[in-house]
């Protein structure tokens, strides 16, 4: 029992000298030397109200330095630039990529500067107030096909890069961040032969944790198919003839069941080819790659022609995303249609259509995907929005076509549609038509929820290469990527890169109406576009 009080002594030592005053009234405690005086009632709320009056003054400076006070706009996005060379060409490709990891994309391009021999060069500039040229390397002897921020073996321990590849000239690798090469090889194309773009990432079949690069090539009437090490740039296997005659434009496209194929163009068709077929037919080897049955079945195994209904010769085949795994478009001499991604079945069909270009996709309506086409050319081109699950045409504008427009694009916005560009010439109805040879490119924008307006951005009199939109930062702004240059590779001029902020273009933009009566004026339409919003792919 004393042991046990003991320990409450212990643990309540308060407790317990109270309890023994209260035991020994005969024995008071003696009292304290000099006690201290309670403080005044006063005081203690005079110390409240001062922590509340510091805390508050705390929370308002917080509230006025992150909302109030604007930070200033980061220079790295927030100016137009441009890098010019004198007496040179250049080439079809313009790339973006994050090189430096500040998450601001940089530009990629490539050009050939006569003064400095007959090379191609390979030159990435900072997405920065000047457009700083972080590096340049020699690429090729000639033109090159180019295949940049491809996917990464497991892990991510290789460091992106570009591939390069001659026409004619060396198999390269560069790593994208210093622009050092990765790893280098002579390729063994004959004379004649014609290289088809795109350089095609296909899935590891050499096992060594890389995806590997087909590289599809063309001489006397004859696809042949060349499979590459993406780790090392190593020939997988001798090359092998694909049996068909083709042209450029394939893609990989995953069935339902997860088997890869490779589909071309070809002979006035649509040619498939299993991965797995052909890397066993290069290498002699199995591969643990998947076939998969009902395509084996719909492939004609002399031909590889998919059974198709027969639209005209196929122009352009592009994988779109679906519910249920990846689905087909296919444009042909006569008709736009939408196939599924596994059985192949129409689900619409836009017939009467004469498309001569790739069509692009965005967001009419808000998460509903849409895709953008140009039907016809020069003054008879039509620009088509058409709703994706169905093929019901959402919005149509007639845009005067120029030789050499670059292609339409499409930016996300914050409101999930998109904002889309189209390159063209408006001319008002019953206008004289101005020559194509002296008309400037003009670049329009257009938003759905504005649909009877385009907004006229900017006038371009050079000779454009090649141009990209792009949202240069998460989440901010919104620019316009334009190389320019000579139209003839085999005379040498001015080549310009050049950065556009959209929105600094719109203030000066012109407004066009493309129906009468509008409720808003010119400058309440540019307050509008001023205020839009982008936002980064998913």
């Amino acid at each position: 029992m004393t042991d046990h009080k003991d320990l409450e002594a212990e643990i309540h030592p308060l407790k317990n000298d109270d309890r023994k005053s209260q035991d020994s009234p005969g024995n008071p405690a003696p009292k304290e030397p000099n006690p201290k005086p309670a403080a005044p009632a006063g005081l203690s709320r005079c110390r409240t109200v001062a922590f509340f009056l510091s805390l508050f003054a705390f929370l308002l400076a917080v509230f006025v330095v992150s909302f109030v006070i604007p930070c200033p706009d980061r220079l790295a996005s927030g100016t137009t630039w441009s890098v010019s060379y004198n007496a040179a060409v250049a080439y079809d490709f313009l790339a973006t990529s994050d090189i430096n990891k500040d998450r601001i994309q940089d530009v990629l391009f490539l050009y050939k500067n006569s003064d400095g021999g007959s090379n191609v060069s390979l030159a990435c500039a900072e997405e920065g107030a000047n457009g700083t040229i972080l590096w340049e390397r020699p690429a090729a002897q000639n033109g090159a096909l180019v295949e940049c921020t491809g996917p990464q073996p497991r892990g991510g321990e290789a460091p992106a890069a570009c591939i390069l590849l001659g026409r004619p000239g060396p198999f390269i690798a560069v790593n994208l961040v210093t622009g050092e090469t990765l790893w280098t090889h002579p390729n063994s194309f004959g004379g004649n032969t014609s290289i088809l773009s795109p350089l095609l990432w296909v899935p590891d079949v050499d096992a060594d944790g890389a995806p590997d690069l087909l590289v599809l090539t063309r001489e006397e009437k004859q696809v042949n198919g060349y499979i590459y090490s993406g780790s090392t740039g190593q020939l997988v296997g001798p090359p092998g003839s694909l049996g068909v005659d083709g042209t450029s434009g394939a893609i990989l496209h995953v069935t339902r069941t997860g088997a890869p194929y490779v589909l071309l163009p070809c002979e006035s068709s649509l040619c498939g080819f299993s991965v797995k077929g052909l890397y066993e037919k290069a290498t002699g080897r199995d591969s643990l790659l998947k076939t998969d049955p009902l395509w084996e079945d719909m492939l004609n195994a002399t031909s590889h022609q998919l059974r198709l209904h027969s639209w005209g010769a196929v122009r352009y085949v592009m994988t779109i995303p679906g519910k249920a795994g990846e689905d087909l478009l296919l444009v042909t001499s006569e008709a736009c249609v939408l196939l599924d991604g596994q059985d192949l079945a129409p689900r619409w069909t836009l017939g009467a259509a004469q498309i001569h270009r790739k069509p692009v996709l965005g967001h009419y309506k808000p998460d509903t995907l849409a895709v953008v086409i140009e039907n016809g050319t020069g003054t008879d081109r039509q620009i088509l929005l058409l709703d994706l699950s169905s093929g019901a045409i959402l919005w149509s504008q007639a845009l005067r076509g120029l030789p050499r427009d670059p292609q339409p694009a499409s930016l996300p916005t914050a409101d999930h549609r998109s904002a889309f560009f189209f390159w063209g010439l408006h001319e008002p109805a019953g206008a004289n038509q101005t020559d194509p040879r002296a008309a400037p490119h003009s670049l329009y924008l257009f938003h759905p929820t504005l649909p009877g307006v385009l907004l006229e951005l900017a006038s371009i009199s050079a000779h454009i290469v090649a141009s990209r939109v792009v949202l240069l930062e998460p989440g901010r702004h919104a620019a316009c990527i334009l190389l320019t240059g000579p139209a003839s590779p085999d005379v040498p001029g001015l080549v310009s890169v050049a950065k556009y902020k959209v929105q600094d273009l719109v203030p000066s933009s012109r407004v066009i109406h493309l129906v009468q009566g509008g409720p808003d004026s010119d400058q309440a339409v540019r307050n509008r576009f001023s205020r839009l919003r982008y936002r980064s792919e998913a």
